[in-house]
């Protein structure tokens, strides 16, 4: 059932004279800044104890004292009302709040908006479309500034003691910087919990991704409460893993085996592309690190003498790339590659292939958040095999994670 009878609604159109859509529109703006005011009025009543000319039940020497006029922006456009004021400046009105001037979804909207991918362009033609509302590129950063603070709150927030497995990955963008457009690398880290639950630990704006500011992503995951890391995942990046020793020097290093095949063939002729990526295929899909290594000289003999560098990139970085031979084929599929973060970063390059330039890190780290706490909230349940796995991971790591095990 409505608000308004048939017969009050129909006296409402009559009494305002309406005839068209439009002429409803404007008597729906006025009726909903006449009821704000009510409201505010009756706000007032309570607060006093006593309404507006009801002075012999007056029980406080507070009272009254005029009104402020302030503008608010509503679904029907900008509309003024008159805030009422009390003597003593106690009056906290909940309707409209001190200092907010937006009674609408729209800031909701614009950071939804925002979060995918949306650009300030088009969140100001949509705003106007729907609902007439001219909103600027200051307003919707400054909507959107709003967030920051709970960027910084999720960023310092404490992490668990132990990570069974820890993916570190970059994704790059473009920022302008000094006049300039520079490349920056956002630094992602993705983790593993004792309980199977992945979840994003954080994320960092730097230059080009360095082992230099990996050690210092791996000392704000130590500073926040993570003791300990069984395996990390990361790419071939020059200095990775010392950084990683560094920090945690008990950490089990699995180098991607998929960066390592597109590193190797990576300066291949297209004619032996198709031959050098299936011979490569038996090295990682051997059943032991023994038949891996046999598969390794088969390679060398085949194409050894014509490329040199790929055989000697697999035996350099062999000790982290055949760290998942040790383990079961449970772990081994979780952690051969980067394949976790992977996926998460192309979710984030799906909503921010729109923005090919950003405006400032803070920009970028915005985007970034908003995607990231719109992917895991539907990140529900444990790492599929997480009860077999965590026995496993039992039996390798006993004195480092039995204490942290119920």
């Amino acid at each position: 059932m409505g608000l308004l009878s048939k017969e009050q609604l129909r006296a409402f159109i009559k009494e305002n004279g309406l005839v068209t859509a439009q002429d409803a529109q404007n008597a729906l703006k006025d009726l909903f800044a006449e009821t704000l005011q009510e409201m505010l009025e009756a706000e007032m009543d309570t607060h006093l104890g006593y309404g507006k000319h009801d002075v012999q039940n007056k029980q406080t020497s507070n009272s009254r004292n005029g009104k402020s006029k302030k503008t608010i922006t509503s679904e029907y456009g900008e509309q003024e009302i008159a805030v009422p004021r009390d003597r003593q400046g106690e009056f906290e009105p909940l309707v409209v709040r001190k200092h907010q001037s937006n009674v609408t979804g729209i800031e909701d909207q614009i950071i939804a908006l925002y979060a995918k991918g949306v650009s300030t362009r088009e969140i100001q033609d949509h705003l106007n479309q729907l609902y007439g509302i001219d909103v600027s590129p200051t307003m919707i950063s400054n909507v959107t500034n709003k967030i920051v603070p709970l960027i910084k709150e999720w960023q310092n927030r404490p992490l668990q003691a132990v990570y069974a497995v820890v993916f570190l990955d970059a994704i790059h963008f473009k920022v302008k910087q000094d006049g300039a457009i520079v490349n920056k690398a956002a630094y992602m880290v993705i983790g593993i919990d004792l309980d199977g639950n992945k979840d994003v630990l954080g994320m960092w704006i730097g230059e080009n991704e360095s082992a230099k500011f990996w050690l210092s992503v791996l000392n704000d995951l130590k500073n926040r409460g993570v003791q300990d890391i069984l395996i990390t995942c990361v790419d071939n990046l020059t200095g990775f893993s010392q950084a990683i020793t560094a920090c945690y020097p008990k950490t089990e290093i699995q180098k991607c085996i998929i960066h390592q095949i597109r590193n190797s063939t990576r300066y291949v002729s297209y004619k032996d592309l198709k031959k050098v990526t299936a011979d490569l295929k038996p090295i990682y899909k051997a059943s032991t690190e023994e038949m891996a290594l046999v598969e390794l000289d088969r390679f060398e003999e085949a194409w050894g003498s014509k490329y040199p560098l790929i055989v000697r990139s697999w035996r350099t970085n062999w000790d982290e790339l055949a760290t998942f031979f040790k383990y079961p084929p449970e772990i081994r599929k979780l952690i051969y590659t980067t394949n976790m973060i992977e996926s998460y970063h192309r979710q984030l390059r799906k909503v921010t292939k729109g923005k090919s330039i950003f405006p400032t890190d803070e920009a970028l780290l915005k985007m970034l958040y908003l995607v990231t706490m719109d992917v895991t909230r539907k990140w529900t349940g444990r790492v599929q095999n997480w009860g077999q796995m965590l026995l496993q991971f039992s039996v390798f790591f006993p004195e480092r994670i039995g204490q942290h095990l119920p």
